[in-house]
């Protein structure tokens, strides 16, 4: 069973890392795009065309569950990769945890890329989720970019600079990027004690296997990793292996979710 995850960048380790803890065994395809990142600032018809052919593209490279652990791609494209692989190839994508966290938490703010805070979908996630939970935005300006270098430096400069714009009242923190998980310890260290960190890579892990055994199918792993870079064959980034979540992959040693915040509620946070 081979279970492709597509993302321009890094954002894609903390899924792979719960897929990996989860079920070791897996067979896991990590389809990045240095060529064409960051996919945020593109236009939605490109992002759609470059989505859906990397996802053809897996498929057609053994793959039989495509996951889509980037909110770009899922907003945009999750639809239009649906239609075009059809109805026997299992698509998930991801939304912010949004909902779980106003659950637990009067106040509640949005890390995000500044894209997706002016964006109208984070707005309508909000409006539907977030109850009677007080939220803000907070634009991490550059900080996914820092990420995919590794650039630890520029990265904490980012934190630093959004958690100087988070509320003090804020008692939760909704990782509104899949690449923040990579650094929620970093993230941690800038906030207040008892502010709670929200993700949805273990719910999109969790999802992607509850879809797996549903398809009833008899399969076998071996645990290998492909990486494929704008749809070349390579190795992952330099970059990723200044996490557990990389370096767990690569070599197989300790927990590669090692640091990432878990989810309270395993179904929020799957599309």
């Amino acid at each position: 069973m081979i279970v492709a995850l597509i993302d321009s960048g890094l954002g894609l380790l903390p899924t792979s890392a719960w897929l990996r803890r989860l079920r070791p065994e897996l067979d896991l395809m990590l389809s990045m795009d240095p060529d064409g990142a960051p996919w945020g600032p593109k236009p939605g018809h490109w992002v759609i065309d470059r989505v859906v052919r990397t996802a053809e593209r897996a498929v057609t490279r053994g793959a039989e569950v495509v996951v889509l652990p980037c909110n770009t791609a899922s907003v945009t494209a999750l639809e239009h990769v649906r239609e075009a692989l059809g109805d026997e190839i299992p698509v998930i994508g991801t939304v912010p945890a949004i909902k779980p966290a106003a659950a637990a938490c009067e106040s509640v703010a949005i890390w995000a890329t500044a894209a997706t805070t002016a964006s109208r979908y984070q707005a309508d996630l909000v409006a539907r989720f977030a109850g009677d939970s007080k939220v803000v935005g907070v634009a991490c300006h550059g900080l996914a970019d820092a990420i995919d270098r590794g650039d630890t430096t520029a990265a904490a400069t980012a934190i630093a600079a959004a958690a100087e714009r988070t509320p003090a009242d804020v008692r939760g923190v909704v990782l509104g990027c899949t690449h923040y998980p990579l650094v929620a310890d970093v993230i941690a260290a800038h906030l207040p004690p008892g502010v709670r960190l929200f993700d949805s890579a273990e719910a999109v892990a969790a999802q992607t296997l509850r879809r797996i055994d549903a398809l009833g199918r008899p399969w076998a792993g071996s645990g290998r990793v492909e990486v494929f870079l704008s749809g070349r064959p390579g190795e992952l980034p330099p970059g990723a292996l200044g996490y557990p979540a990389g370096r767990g992959l690569v070599d197989g040693l300790g927990d590669p979710t090692a640091g990432l915040p878990g989810d309270d509620a395993p179904r929020a946070g799957t599309r």
